[in-house]
């Protein structure tokens, strides 16, 4: 059996169709979900309990609407397809029939920038679209028209659906238009809800380009969206990793380079290696065979120390003890 491609991604799709569903922005297969592949999307399949469903049952697809596998892919593919195709940026598409949404969809509205987070869709206000057949290319064509600048919009008398650059963002933006649903409608029920100016709303969308960044993923030039407050703590000064072990490891070395020291031949008189010139170079002092010196770490010629001297390389000959002045 060939291994199946993008298996994470197929299992995602799968758990965010199942979180949608505890979240209760969607209810039984109504929904639909895709995510965006090297040459195209995965897409759920048509009519599949999102409990029942399996990573070899989600639908591949490919920008000029064809499929591979036995299952067909959700009924409405097309609006899937048509985002893919013409907004680069989106990464993953969600589709539901959220209660509060659908209600306001139902009314021909869409959402006023009754309150701040509206500008999570990407512009003032959340539109509505047209109402067209479900599945049609004619649904399509009136949810680009809604989306013109926007990651998200009503469809009348149907539902809502957005996109962003992953599952996770769009799941995010899902849940926050059905609550921004939910509350307006909540609001109208009181009376006539104040609207933000265009003004007003163009202060929060210049605020929302690095809306819930930390200060290490602000890119170079950004500034956060409100001002941070003063740190009264410093950054604890961490050590580094094995800081103590290094230091033994340091000390040993040190200890070893003395001991070869001591030991090591140093071959002719006034040659040492690693001096740069040649022990032939160097004119030998005279030596005295019967008396070897006593300086410690010196080798006389007939030095017993095989271990001391590699073979091949010089033998210290010994010079004559200091006689001491006069």
């Amino acid at each position: 059996m060939a291994k199946l491609e993008h298996l994470a991604l197929r299992k995602e799709i799968i758990e965010t169709c199942r979180r949608m569903n505890a979240a209760g922005i969607n209810q039984g297969t109504s929904g639909n979900v895709s995510a965006r592949i090297d040459r195209g999307f995965l897409i759920t399949p048509s009519g599949i309990p999102y409990d029942e469903m399996t990573p070899e049952q989600i639908v591949e697809m490919d920008l000029d609407g064809g499929y591979r596998g036995d299952l067909l892919p959700s009924s409405e593919w097309r609006m899937h397809l048509d985002i893919m195709r013409t907004r680069p940026e989106a990464g993953a598409v969600i589709h539901t029939h959220a209660v509060h949404a659908t209600a306001l969809s139902t009314l021909r509205k869409g959402i006023p920038a009754f309150h701040y987070m509206i500008g999570v869709g990407g512009g003032t206000d959340i539109r509505c679209a047209e109402y067209a057949t479900f599945g049609t290319e004619a649904l399509s064509r009136n949810m680009l028209k809604a989306l013109e600048g926007r990651t998200a919009c009503l469809l009348a008398n149907h539902g809502m659906i957005c996109f962003a650059a992953n599952l996770k963002k769009a799941l995010w933006l899902a849940t926050e238009v059905e609550t921004l649903a939910r509350q307006y409608w909540c609001a109208c029920q009181a009376g006539d809800p104040v609207v933000l100016s265009e003004e007003e709303m163009r202060g929060v969308l210049a605020r929302f380009k690095t809306y819930g960044k930390q200060a290490h993923e602000l890119a170079e030039g950004e500034a956060p969206a409100v001002e941070a407050p003063v740190r009264r703590d410093a950054p604890a000064r961490r050590r580094p990793a094995r800081r103590k072990t290094a230091r033994r490891r340091t000390a040993t070395r040190r200890r070893a380079a003395g001991r070869r020291a001591r030991h090591r031949p140093r071959g002719e008189a006034g040659w040492r290696p690693g001096s740069g010139r040649s022990p032939s170079s160097i004119s030998a002092r005279p030596t005295s065979s019967s008396t070897p010196s006593t300086r410690r770490g010196a080798c006389w010629r007939g030095c017993r120390h095989p271990r001391r001297h590699a073979p091949g390389r010089p033998i210290r000959i010994s010079t004559p003890p200091w006689p001491g002045p006069g």
